[in-house]
């Protein structure tokens, strides 16, 4: 195990401390994702050119050793009001874009591709160099239509939350989706299980799924 330095952040389910100027450990303290697996997903669209941060295998599946970067998240961005919500929107819709024209990993199956899974502004960091994908813990191979689901869930659940940040999220995922995106009937009621399935969702989170449902299908014109 990797000797951890100072504190600099934790989210629901992980820690990230301080090594040096160059790297953080991020620590998983339930002991449900796979760091080694995460690892080769950030190797293999690093490769491919898409902006993540470097990585440094630990051979732990509760450790990983990444680039530290420096920059607020979007979402820091957006509450800060330096980065508007379509804007905010229209970012993260590039991004899955760009990510789904990677080559994927699965030779049998040309169709999967590489899925994030949970992108959403607190996902990505604004750095000097320009936006880096961040928390990979999730992702897997397969249809993209899950992807743009996942991301849509994510902000409708924002938007139809009682916090002063739904209206912004409303506006980012009428952004988000507003280009012909991937997103699919089939992918959008996976990602909506999913979500309810998740075990970091708090029973009030959990409730406003049946109104995310109606958002998405309106403001993504679904039939």
């Amino acid at each position: 195990m990797t000797t951890p330095g100072k504190l600099l952040g934790s989210g629901r389910t992980a820690d990230v401390h301080e090594i040096d100027a160059a790297w953080v450990l991020r620590r998983d303290r339930e002991g449900r994702g796979d760091a080694t697996a995460e690892a080769a997903v950030m190797t293999h669209v690093r490769r491919h050119g898409y902006p993540v941060p470097r990585v440094r295998p630990t051979g732990s599946r509760t450790e990983l050793v990444l680039e530290r970067l420096s920059g607020p998240t979007l979402l820091t961005a957006l509450v800060a009001g330096r980065v508007g919500p379509a804007e905010a929107g229209a970012l993260l819709a590039g991004l899955l874009r760009r990510l789904h024209a990677l080559p994927g990993r699965r030779p049998a199956d040309p169709g999967a591709r590489v899925l994030h899974l949970d992108l959403h502004p607190d996902n990505v960091m604004l750095t000097p160099d320009g936006p880096r994908v961040i928390d990979w813990s999730n992702a897997e191979d397969g249809s993209p239509g899950l992807d743009w689901g996942m991301s849509a869930v994510i902000l409708g659940q924002v938007a139809v939350g009682p916090t002063g940040l739904a209206g912004p999220a409303r506006e980012s995922l009428g952004a988000l989706l507003a280009d012909p995106s991937d997103l699919t009937e089939q992918g959008l009621g996976e990602a909506l299980r999913r979500r309810a399935a998740n075990p970091t969702m708090s029973g009030e989170e959990t409730e406003l799924l049946p109104r995310v449902k109606e958002l998405i299908r309106e403001v993504a014109r679904l039939p």
